[in-house]
């Protein structure tokens, strides 16, 4: 297979929320949102049914896509995915040209935002990018991946129920953003994208970054 930047997004969406079968061929993809089932389905053509899986414990329902693909199943395993990779994630072969789609990709699955006006200053708003995986080997790549294509760090911290925390704040949380979602006409969920958008909107009515109150550290 070669690198597209829809290929890109797929591959992260499947990074954060995806999993590869024992047996060579099967993939698999879940997630709480239709409509980006729908998006996966739409960008790799596929033509399998959509199945629903209840979790008990949120009482809330998923959605899933299992499909049989040989040459995408190789193509995961040479960039270096593996079945079971929850915990052994690590060092993925993205090349830098389509970096920010894998990135939007990972970030629809397993990303969030947080920002607020901090009441301490004046027009001070706070915006934190974070990205969450149960393994920080992957993550230790990941925060060097982005400060190699694009000169910040993050910081990465361990969570209360398990996994791990990779999370940007201030000029690099905005920055971070405005490379993911670069086009107008780019495939994301939605839903995360509105949030960003309000937020990248308030920012830059107040003046821009460079004009940001920042919190103390």
């Amino acid at each position: 297979m070669r690198w597209t930047r829809n290929l890109a997004y797929v591959v992260g969406l499947i990074t954060s929320d995806g999993s590869l079968s024992k047996d060579s061929r099967h993939i698999d993809f879940t997630s709480k949102d239709k409509d980006q089932i729908d998006t996966f389905i739409r960008l790799l053509k596929l033509t399998n049914k959509i199945g629903e899986k209840r979790i008990s414990a949120s009482k809330s329902t998923c959605y899933r896509v299992q499909f049989g693909h040989k040459h995408l199943y190789a193509f995961l395993l040479k960039i270096g995915l593996t079945p079971n990779k929850s915990k052994t994630l690590g060092k993925l072969n993205i090349p830098d040209r389509y970096f920010a789609e894998f990135l939007r990709g990972y970030f629809d699955g397993d990303g969030c935002t947080y920002s607020y006006f901090d009441p301490r200053w004046k027009n001070s708003y706070m915006l934190y990018t974070s990205f969450v995986s149960g393994s920080i080997n992957y993550l230790n790549w990941l925060n060097s991946k982005i400060s190699s294509m694009y000169k910040f760090e993050g910081r990465i911290t361990a969570l209360k129920k398990g996994g791990f925390q990779l999370r940007y704040a201030r000029n690099s949380s905005y920055y971070l953003l405005k490379k993911i979602y670069n086009r107008p006409d780019i495939p994301c969920l939605q839903r995360k994208r509105s949030k960003i958008d309000q937020s990248l909107g308030i920012i830059d009515s107040l003046a821009g970054v460079s004009k940001l109150v920042y919190e103390h550290a």
